[in-house]
């Protein structure tokens, strides 16, 4: 891309701006000099920050891909989430010690200073192992271009769903015919459903979970209203605030109003109320397989679009190359065939609460067949998404900063409008930063595609 390479010193200089969590150990930097499995001739040396079920749903499909290629040596290694992951792989490929895999959250890879630190993929490599653009829901795709080229390759997105005990909602007819909860459309009924299930609750617990002291959770259901509502963020270059001071005050007034009417016990711990009973909670997708592990009856639906505009906050894991000089080879090839092999059987992913990012997948009649992810796979077509800026993303410095903002007006220390304005000051104050990866605000980013 013409840009000057970046060396470990002028990055360990640049990260000096950013918040970095836990130690800089470089453990996992090795080249993996260990023999080959047996009768592999070619290593593919692979990151990701799976952890948990996903890491073991990783793990299976890993093996899956060993036992089909045989050739391939896969070396896998899980690292921190968070910070310490992208520090890592950031100083890994600044030093060309880079492995040739990666796993990293889409909102973060316009940050990670493409062409720099991440090569771009080979599409016509990818297609050569099944997995091709259309493939994939446009925006999804879309979101990994960057001037041009591909740098990250969507496994899926998870998002934030609306989750609801049926047992509760029956005794408060809530339930349509198809035994899943009523339709929601406006604040007002979503207010007035909130209402009935209180009546058929049981005493003591919290009528939803909306984890209001969490500055993560309250920053996700805060994009996904504003979006609901049109709201946007820069102009299309990156150099004016766009944001509505009036409609991020009706959103924040919205998620506020939970606290003051009753429904939410501020600190009450949202999955356990959801198991002893509550009606409702706002979780990620990932809370699917605690909640069918407990054997509820329950369902799972985007957030419900209550100003009118399906919108859920969602992000995605998408495979990344680290960059490598002079990367190829039978390795990169092998890195190719490995990620498109993951996400054309991601089936199994998908029983973690993931909605697959490769679309065939989602037609077949074992996804069909998934509970409740057959109920909000329509996500995917109303994606509410951070802008495409180098500070945004998962543990990005937008949510960083905004997020315990919205946390102050949710639980009641600041005003909503007094919030609003303070959100567009703190964006006006980002968006004239420069990205500590290459030193670039996001107007100077290329991150439209």
């Amino acid at each position: 891309m013409g840009r000057p390479g970046l060396n470990r010193r002028q990055l360990l200089a640049g990260l000096g701006g950013l918040t970095v969590a836990g130690s800089f150990g470089f453990a996992a930097l090795g080249t993996g000099a260990d023999a080959l499995a047996s009768g592999a001739d070619t290593r593919v040396r692979y990151w990701n920050l799976f952890s948990g079920g996903d890491g073991y749903n990783m793990i299976s499909m890993l093996d899956s891909f060993r036992a089909a290629n045989p050739g391939i040596d896969v070396k896998d290694s899980t690292l921190q989430w968070g910070n310490p992951f992208y520090t890592k792989l950031a100083m890994a490929a600044a030093g060309n010690r880079a492995p040739d895999l990666g796993v990293m959250h889409m909102g973060r890879v316009t940050g990670f200073s493409p062409g720099r630190l991440l090569d771009a993929w080979d599409v016509g490599l990818l297609a050569k192992y099944g997995v091709r653009e259309e493939d994939y829901n446009p925006a999804l795709w879309n979101r990994g271009v960057i001037d041009g080229r591909l740098y990250a390759l969507p496994l899926d997105i998870h998002v934030q769903l609306c989750f609801y005990r049926k047992d509760v909602l029956k005794k408060a007819d809530l339930l349509g015919d198809d035994g899943r909860m009523i339709p929601v459309t406006s604040t007002t009924e979503w207010f007035d459903v909130l209402k009935k299930a209180r009546k058929a609750q049981k005493k003591g617990l919290q009528t939803i979970g909306l984890w209001t002291n969490d500055q993560n959770f309250q920053w996700w259901f805060f994009v996904a209203f504003y979006t609901q509502l049109g709201g946007t963020w820069f102009d299309d270059t990156n150099t004016e605030v766009t944001f509505d001071t009036d409609k991020a005050t009706e959103v924040l007034e919205f998620l506020r109003r939970h606290v003051t009417d009753g429904y939410v016990i501020p600190g009450a711990p949202t999955g356990e109320q959801f198991v002893n009973g509550a009606p409702f909670t706002w979780e990620g997708n990932w809370s699917v397989p605690v909640f069918s592990g407990a054997e509820l009856d329950y369902g799972a639906t985007p957030l419900p679009p209550v100003f009118g505009e399906q919108a859920t906050h969602a992000e995605s894991h998408a495979f990344v190359l680290p960059h490598q000089a002079g990367r190829g080879g039978a390795a990169n090839e092998a890195a190719h065939r490995l990620a498109a092999h993951i996400v054309r059987h991601a089936q199994q992913w998908a029983a973690g609460g993931h909605i697959p990012a490769h679309t065939p997948t989602l037609s077949t009649d074992a996804y069909k067949k998934l509970e409740p992810q057959n109920e909000y796979v329509s996500a995917m077509d109303h994606q509410a998404t951070e802008p495409k800026v180098w500070f945004a993303g998962s543990t990005g410095v937008l949510a960083q900063d905004l997020g315990p903002v919205a946390v102050s007006s949710t639980m009641g220390s600041a005003k909503p409008d007094a919030v609003a304005r303070r959100m567009k000051s703190r964006l006006t104050t980002l968006l004239a930063s420069k990205n500590p990866m290459d030193g670039r605000t996001a107007a100077q980013g290329g991150a439209v595609a």
